[in-house]
């Protein structure tokens, strides 16, 4: 679509820009191609026999990337990132047209309506309405971020009704469970599932009820697995899923949040690791399971030890230079 032009107002009040649109554009254009070259019949066999399903795990770990490189103001890297999650798009839109089901195009014409529709005290009013707005807001927002944030809603709120009253032949059922984002990390969506489930009553009484349950699914899993059919590899998938979700569940039994639970485990883990490697005289991988186990426990029982000194009261530890300078 065309874009509207920019008022005096927001001319005057707007910041220089610092992007080129048109070196954007052809770099863009080039991607695209890139893209469309990969998954031709002459391109790259890998990114010709990746499937929506198959891909979508990496469009997770991009993103969390992406959130480590802007914690970390590592600017360089962010750029980097930001480029491997716009391959992600770029990958799902190419899949897409294929099938035939949309293009890359379609989805810049989604994004370009939805800025302009959103955002009628930049574009004006005008061109919010052609680009389907169908609430009440007053554009003139006084450079309140307040009022834009609440603008936003009413347009947001208003496209969710639109969307609601349009005759459908597959509209689903709504349900308590609908208000649960599915954008949201798989441990997460876990948590607050069985939270909502558990205000209708069902829901475990009791932490302990969950141990058996624990012990039903990883006997489900283990029977999965033993077949080592790569034909089972959904059920297996599936049987480790409910595995995960009654972890979950057990987590908010005792007052704990998985994906907290799960982040310490995994700082542990680089922690002990990385000990084995400073103290083995020789590169792990040449050491029988045996040594690694016990270089395992050896590091546990170290950082341990640190852990214990470090959590006393400052009045009751005494200094340790060498102890307390490896994490």
């Amino acid at each position: 679509m065309d874009l509207p032009p920019e008022s005096s107002n927001a001319q005057a009040s707007a910041p220089l820009a610092a992007s080129d649109p048109a070196r954007a554009a052809a770099l863009f254009e080039q991607s695209v191609s890139i893209m469309a070259r990969l998954r031709a019949p002459n391109g790259c066999p890998w990114d010709r026999e990746q499937s929506f399903d198959s891909i979508r795990k990496y469009t997770l770990e991009e993103t969390y990337e992406v959130f480590d490189a802007i914690e970390r103001r590592d600017w360089p890297h962010l750029a980097e990132e930001l480029g491997d999650l716009l391959l992600q798009v770029l990958f799902y839109a190419e899949m897409a047209a294929n099938e035939g089901h949309f293009t890359i195009a379609e989805v810049l014409d989604y994004l370009n309506d939805k800025l302009v529709r959103r955002h009628p005290h930049v574009f004006g009013d005008e061109a919010s309405r052609a680009a389907g707005n169908r609430a009440e807001v007053d554009a003139e927002v006084g450079g309140s971020s307040a009022a834009v944030l609440r603008n936003w809603e009413e347009i947001k709120a208003a496209e969710a009704l639109h969307a609601a009253e349009a005759p459908s032949a597959q509209k689903p059922l709504a349900s308590r469970l609908d208000s649960v984002q599915r954008g949201m990390p798989a441990l997460a969506e876990a948590g607050k599932l069985g939270s909502k489930a558990a205000k209708s009553g069902f829901d475990w009484p009791h932490w302990r009820d969950l141990l058996p349950k624990l012990a039903e699914e990883t006997a489900e899993l283990e029977a999965e697995a033993a077949s080592a059919d790569p034909a089972r590899k959904p059920a297996v998938e599936a049987e480790l899923g409910d595995l995960l979700f009654t972890v979950v569940n057990l987590g908010r039994h005792l007052g704990v949040d998985a994906e907290m639970a799960l982040r310490g485990c995994n700082r542990r883990f680089r922690q002990r690791f990385r000990e084995m490697e400073l103290v083995s005289d020789r590169p792990l991988e040449e050491l029988p399971a045996p040594e690694l186990e016990e270089l395992w426990a050896r590091a546990k029982r170290k950082l341990a030890e640190i852990e214990a000194r470090e959590a006393e009261p400052a009045e009751n530890t005494a200094p340790d230079t060498a102890l307390g300078a490896r994490p």
